[in-house]
């Protein structure tokens, strides 16, 4: 197979599309031989790789893939010990972890909306389901009990969707400028009676952390660590949430002087992504979300695109192998920049791709039972590497953020300037 197809197979487009995509982005940014480094350094870390863990490229497909579960759960195991075994259902054991999440992603206080506006929004949406669900008969009489935060954070899982877009959101339209400040962004653990209401929730998101984008909060639902995998996924999940919820604040200080900003930031919080068709040559979609959790086959999948989603990851790998520094017995250092690597190896029914990607990985060993195997993040991040190859890694996420506003990146446009 040669490279230019196996890529091509990866993100299921055809050849020739990547061809033309790559020809026309190199004339663009005047760029030779883009698509041909992604392909060499893949193949380089791909055999990389292969050699760390004892295996050859002729390895079966799932001798491949139970070599990445293994190393998983070794490394799962070691985080567990190093973090003092902590019980994500209870905040005490999990003071060291968030210390050490604060300490390994070193981000900023930044813009968030303030905590009075938000708990203001309660007031005048009052929540119906945790009024319901904890006895309370009146949003007021809730906030002087409940620990506002922990609130806002089971909103996401305990009110319907059709309360959150069709009464909460709007609301966000009439926010001004004067409604934002600096603060830090919160890591904090729900509370125990969130559990039962959050089982719904943990099954769709496949995961027990989430973030609240516009008031600076990462939150974990209160659960046992008891499946392998469990703990770097929090770990991880946490990480990556904390650089979105900066990306995020970079946004709201972009548009706070803007007469609409509660309307930008409405969409921000639906994570709103254009349908309209790419007019014309080296035009990239800003890909906000993974589309493919909800339809593997959206048409805006198929195109150029970029997801900052990818740029998140990036930055927790980068955070959690600098772990190994710090702890002699860590090998962390494996899984960075290895976001967009793959490779197909042979099985019974001829190939299969093999994501050497770190959060698929980890969500494939937390489904393990499930046999659900994760490859959507390593289509993703190889878009993101294609287009990164091309303008540069410190420009590209200066690129996201100036045109995140328009949801495309025209590089003709770009390179003129």
């Amino acid at each position: 197979m040669k490279p230019s197809e196996k890529f091509a197979k990866i993100l299921r487009i055809k050849e020739k599309n990547i061809l033309e995509v790559c020809q026309s982005m190199g004339e663009a940014c005047h760029s030779k031989g883009a698509l041909e480094r992604v392909i060499a350094e893949n193949d380089f870390k791909v055999k990389e790789i292969l050699g760390v863990l004892n295996i050859s490229k002729k390895s079966k497909s799932h001798e491949v893939y139970n070599a990445i579960i293994e190393k998983l759960k070794s490394d799962d195991r070691k985080l567990y010990k190093i973090l003092e075994e902590p019980k994500c259902g209870s905040k005490e054991t999990c003071r060291f972890m968030i210390d050490i999440l604060k300490d390994l992603s070193n981000v900023s206080p930044n813009l968030f909306l303030k905590h009075d506006v938000a708990r203001e929004m309660l007031i005048k949406c009052p929540p119906q389901n945790i009024l319901k669900s904890l006895g309370y008969k009146d949003t007021d009489e809730l906030l002087q009990h409940e620990d506002f935060r922990q609130v806002f954070s089971a909103l996401r899982f305990v009110e319907s969707s059709d309360w959150m877009n069709n009464k909460l959101v709007p609301l966000y339209n009439k926010l001004r400028p004067e409604d934002f400040k600096e603060r830090e962004i919160d890591i904090i653990i729900l509370d125990g009676k969130w559990l039962k209401v959050a089982e719904k929730f943990i099954k769709k998101k496949y995961h027990n952390v989430s973030h609240l984008k516009e008031l600076g909060i990462v939150f974990i639902i209160p659960l046992e660590v008891d499946t392998p995998g469990e703990m770097l996924r929090i770990f991880t999940l946490v990480l990556h949430y904390l650089h979105e919820v900066t990306f995020y604040a970079t946004l709201f200080r972009k548009y706070r002087n803007n007469h609409d900003i509660g309307k930008k930031i409405m969409s921000l919080i639906r994570g709103e992504v254009s349908e309209e068709k790419i007019k014309g040559d080296n035009v990239w979609r800003i890909v906000q979300r993974y589309l493919a959790k909800d339809d593997p086959d959206d048409f805006r999948l198929f195109e150029p695109h970029v997801n900052p989603e990818t740029l998140h990851w990036d930055k927790a790998e980068n955070d959690i192998s600098r772990l190994d520094a710090r702890y002699t017995d860590l090998d962390f250092t494996f899984w960075k920049n290895l976001n967009f690597v793959g490779e197909f190896f042979p099985n019974k029914k001829g190939e299969e791709l093999v994501s050497f990607n770190l959060i698929d990985s980890i969500m494939s060993l937390v489904k393990e039972k499930e046999r659900i195997k994760y490859l959507y993040h390593h289509q993703e991040a190889l878009w993101n590497k294609i287009f990164e190859e091309f303008v540069g890694k410190d420009r590209m996420e200066d690129l996201v953020i100036s045109n995140f506003e328009k949801g495309f990146i025209d590089i003709n446009k770009e390179f003129k300037k």
